[in-house]
């Protein structure tokens, strides 16, 4: 049973999902002159959405020091945030209207146990550009 399909035909009708471009990061390689530049793997467009953040995750963040204009989304897979033992982390979702957000933690995840359907995750996003 995939839940977010299940849950996201009553929630649509109030806050639409929109389509969105994912780019996982793959790390980084280095310039000419040794900066780091971050790498990503090919973009992908995925549904999303986008919902403004609540109490609980504002809590979860507070310790974050993040600064800017900041939403969730809830996007059907896997989405990481930050993980500095596996070198992952800053993805990218880029929005309908251009604008640019940076994956910063994943507030909520669910993996089903066997493979044979996909999960969900709700990150927080920070804005990178205004378009």
């Amino acid at each position: 049973m995939n839940l977010m399909t299940l849950t996201s035909g009553i929630v649509s009708a109030i806050n639409p999902m929109v389509s969105c471009i994912l780019q996982v990061s793959t790390g980084y390689t280095k310039s000419p002159d040794f900066k780091q530049v971050p790498s990503y793997a090919d973009p992908v467009t995925v549904q999303g959405q986008v919902q403004s953040l609540q109490y609980r995750d504002l809590l979860q963040i507070e310790g974050l020091n993040l600064q800017g204009t900041r939403r969730a989304i809830y996007l059907q897979g896997d989405v990481e945030g930050l993980v500095r033992p596996d070198s992952k982390g800053g993805d990218l979702i880029t929005m309908p209207d251009g604008t640019v957000w940076l994956v910063a933690i994943v507030l909520e995840n669910w993996n089903p146990l066997d493979n044979s359907q996909s999960g969900w995750v709700k990150v927080c996003v920070t804005l990178q550009n205004k378009s």
